[in-house]
C-alpha cells in the first residue's frame, strides 16, 4: 500500500441514510441526477492528481453525496499518517465499474494497456519486449518501465455504459 499526499481525505461527518434520502427529495425536482452506483460496490477511480494522472485505483463506494458525488473507500492507498484505508469524497465521472477480465497471452508493438503499478493500473503503451518483459511507455509520465506479463491488461475504456476494449 502507499500513501498519497495532498489528497483531499474525508473530514465530514457521516449523514444518516434518513437524511440523505430526504435531502434527495428535496432536491429531486432541481436534479436529474440517478445514482450509479450503490455502498459497497467495487469500482476504479481515475485519479485527477498531479503525478497520478492516467492511473486507477481500486475503491469501495461508501455512500453517495448527490451532486454527482460519492465517499470512496481505497483498497490499496492509505491515510498520510497510515492510520487505514483513504476515504475521499470523488465525482461520478472519475468512477467506473472494475473493468471485465479480457485474458492476454501477449501483447504486440503500439498495443494499448493497464500496468498494475504503485498498488493501482496505469495506461501506458507497449513499447518493446525483451524476454518475458514488456516495456510500456507511460505518455503522462514520460517514463518507460519493464513489466511481467502478469502485470498488464488490455485497457478497456468506460463510454457510455459499456466497455471498449483497446484490443480488437
Amino acid at each position: 500500500m502507499i500513501h498519497r499526499g495532498r489528497r483531499r481525505e474525508i473530514v465530514l461527518a457521516m449523514r444518516s441514510p434518513a437524511s440523505i434520502k430526504k435531502e434527495a427529495s428535496a432536491s429531486a425536482s432541481a436534479s436529474s441526477t440517478t445514482m450509479a452506483f450503490e455502498r459497497g460496490d467495487r469500482v476504479e477511480i481515475l485519479s485527477e492528481e498531479e503525478g497520478f494522472v492516467g492511473s486507477y485505483f481500486t475503491a469501495n463506494i461508501i455512500t453517495w453525496l448527490m451532486d454527482e458525488e460519492y465517499i470512496v473507500q481505497y483498497r490499496t492507498l492509505l491515510k498520510d499518517d497510515g492510520s487505514g484505508p483513504l476515504r475521499e469524497v470523488v465525482s461520478a465521472d472519475q468512477i467506473q465499474p472494475l473493468p471485465p477480465e479480457i485474458p492476454a497471452t501477449g501483447f504486440s508493438l503500439a498495443d494499448v494497456v493497464d500496468a498494475y503499478d504503485k498498488d493501482g493500473w496505469w495506461v501506458g503503451t507497449i513499447s518493446g519486449k525483451k524476454g518475458s518483459n514488456y516495456f510500456v511507455y507511460f505518455e503522462s509520465t514520460e517514463e518507460e518501465n519493464a513489466y511481467p506479463l502478469r502485470l498488464l491488461r488490455i485497457h478497456q475504456d468506460w463510454v457510455d455504459g459499456a466497455w471498449l476494449s483497446s484490443k480488437n
